[in-house]
């Protein structure tokens, strides 16, 4: 790994057209923004806190299945619920439910979306929990993976209160898919290895699974490649080790990692996206 102009990059053998960045998470959302990157993988929350909806952002692989947690409403054991939330008469001009957050975006989209008028933001760096002990706050929003946190400040979780799932996803520009060359095809590439590596959800017809398939290597002695083939396609039984009856030694069989009849479901859903 190469360090460049203070920000760390990663050349990859196997793909020598991908170059890796290492950068902050709403760095990647802001950047394939404004095409200076074609493919990023970053939280969803992320994507949906900075990418605010953008339609240039499309969501290539949406389950890499890691950095699973949800931006949720955490508040005092009195309110069971946010329609329970939204229905308490005490919150007017003068006296808002009063919410911290990092999510500047998805928390006041999510309070106006269930119908909570009077409500006002405040964001705090880390520790958001204490705020609600401290009495500062009324609700936190914040992300949430085992809720041991929110158990051990006398918070909870509340019902209706998700503003949405995450996980690591894989997001791409879509002008950059359109327009710059190469980048679709190192995305092909890219979803194929992320596909044969976390598995396929379902089973598709069309996706050869790479543990059905081996390679043989042998030595076989032949005046030429015709006499050869000939000598194999004579045995219609042959397979597996019974090569040996044919040339005694010097067989070599391994798994194929990388048979693919077509491309991979998401491959064709990206397409379609695209309008391709």
């Amino acid at each position: 790994m190469e360090k460049t102009c203070r920000k760390l990059l990663k050349k990859l053998s196997h793909l020598a057209d991908l170059e890796v960045w290492f950068q902050r998470p709403k760095d990647i959302v802001r950047r394939l923004i404004s095409t200076d990157l074609d493919l990023g993988i970053v939280g969803f929350d992320t994507v949906g806190e900075y990418g605010q909806v953008n339609e240039d952002l499309i969501i290539v692989h949406d389950g890499l299945k890691y950095g699973n947690c949800i931006p949720n409403y955490g508040i005092f054991e009195n309110i069971n619920s946010l329609k329970e939330l939204a229905q308490m008469t005490q919150w007017t001009a003068e006296n808002p439910l009063r919410v911290t957050t990092g999510f500047t975006y998805l928390g006041p989209k999510c309070m106006k979306e269930n119908g909570i008028k009077y409500v006002t933001f405040s964001t705090t760096d880390g520790a958001l929990e204490a705020t609600s002990a401290m009495g500062i706050v009324d609700v936190i929003v914040d992300l949430v993976s085992s809720g041991t946190t929110l158990k051990e400040n006398d918070l909870k979780e509340i019902k209706g209160g998700i503003v949405l799932k995450s996980q690591a996803v894989l997001v791409a520009s879509r002008k950059a898919l359109m327009q710059r060359e190469g980048a679709l095809d190192i995305t092909c590439k890219i979803l194929k290895r992320l596909d044969k590596r976390l598995g396929i959800v379902g089973q598709f017809k069309f996706y050869v699974a790479y543990t059905l398939h081996w390679q043989v290597s042998i030595n076989m002695r032949g005046s030429s490649a015709e006499e050869v083939a000939e000598r194999i396609l004579s045995q219609p039984s042959l397979s597996g080790l019974q090569l040996m009856q044919v040339v005694g030694s010097g067989v070599l069989v391994s798994p194929l990692t990388n048979i693919f009849n077509e491309e991979t479901p998401r491959w064709y859903k990206l397409l379609r996206k695209l309008g391709l």
